[in-house]
């Protein structure tokens, strides 16, 4: 692996050593400006000229992070709201050393059992990152609505509800396994009587 032909904008140093890269030669490549630590895990590659994406710059510096709430129903087109920071999930026990300068990221600390239900990965550009699916959002937005905001809570769920290809039943089961069975029920009834 030539450093110089790397087309990635982050690389994991697990990566860099497994090509031959000592730890002396990463450290040189970052007196050079060829690369930026970011963590103990990942260094960026400053000559990287491709396409930004601000989820996969966030995810770089918490490498076990997956875009939650706020966030993710904004990538969904679920609400209107421009969320000011980008929300993460991690582990309830797990610690993230560095936070990107930009984009501005809000730390949340899931369970693991909420932490590990749901996710997915997207991909925009070429450039992946992790997600929790749409259900498994709208169902930790009503868990988490006085975080979300009420208004913008019932704006989530509504405009999931509008959508043609909404899974109710797979909303139900995660309601069920996230102990949020009673709350959307309150909602979905609120809303209009929806049953599910």
């Amino acid at each position: 692996m030539d450093i110089y032909s790397i087309e990635d904008k982050y690389i994991q140093a697990k990566t860099l050593r497994e090509n031959g890269y000592s730890y002396y030669k990463i450290n040189k490549l970052v007196e050079k400006n060829v690369l930026r630590k970011i963590n103990n895990f990942t260094y960026e590659n400053l000559l990287y000229k491709g396409e930004e994406n601000d989820f996969h710059n966030a995810l770089a510096y918490i490498p076990k992070g997956v875009i939650c709430l706020l966030t993710a129903a904004r990538y969904y087109n679920l609400t209107n709201y421009m969320p000011l920071e980008i929300d993460v999930a991690i582990g309830r026990k797990d610690k993230v050393s560095t936070l990107p300068e930009w984009p501005p990221v809000k730390i949340h600390y899931f369970t693991d059992t909420r932490y590990n239900t749901g996710v997915v990965t997207e991909e925009e550009n070429g450039l992946e990152f992790r997600i929790y699916d749409i259900e498994k959002t709208v169902v930790d937005c009503i868990y988490y609505r006085n975080k979300v905001g009420i208004e913008e809570t019932s704006e989530i769920l509504k405009n999931y509800l509008r959508r043609k290809n909404r899974d109710l039943n797979k909303m139900h089961r995660f309601a069920k396994d996230l102990k949020c069975e009673t709350t959307l029920r309150i909602y979905l009834e609120a809303i209009g009587g929806w049953m599910y």
